[in-house]
């Protein structure tokens, strides 16, 4: 796992590749395809949240 981040179980859509969320201490959330968590976008936790929040309304599903 890549240091200092704390990762969530992988999410995963059927039939699609699995995701995980990741945070650290200095509030920085991360995003990376299950597997490959050295390859990981960042951002703030809101744009995180208000992202997974889309997908998860199928507003992105195309993400998945």
């Amino acid at each position: 796992m890549t240091a200092g981040i704390t990762w969530e179980e992988p999410f995963c859509g059927e039939g699609n590749n699995c995701f995980r969320i990741g945070t650290d201490t200095e509030g920085n959330a991360y995003i990376a395809v299950a597997g490959q968590e050295e390859h990981h976008l960042t951002d703030s936790r809101d744009a995180l949240r208000t992202l997974i929040r889309d997908i998860k309304a199928g507003k992105a599903d195309h993400l998945l």
